[in-house]
């Protein structure tokens, strides 16, 4: 009896896997995103101190990959996870 529940489960537990590797390389792939994004910000907040940036600029590119960054992090309600 074991055996035929082992082959009927096989399917699903090889669906599974598939599952998890696919939300393992999702995950892996935003984080990456999320450290690119934060390495932006590190140049940016050091070009406005060095002078190569105006405030005004600053400003703009900053909302944008903060925006970028809140979205990947789910604040928006997406990613109960975070």
């Amino acid at each position: 009896m074991l055996l035929i529940d082992d082959l009927l489960a096989a399917p699903m537990r090889g669906l599974l896997f598939v599952l998890e590797k696919i939300d393992e390389a999702a995950r892996q792939e935003r984080e990456a995103e999320e450290r690119a994004i934060m390495a932006e910000l590190s140049e940016l907040y050091r070009a406005l101190e060095t002078g190569a940036l105006t405030e005004a600029e600053f400003d703009a590119r900053e909302g944008k990959l903060l925006t970028r960054l809140d979205s990947l992090q789910g604040k928006g309600g997406a990613d109960v996870n975070s």
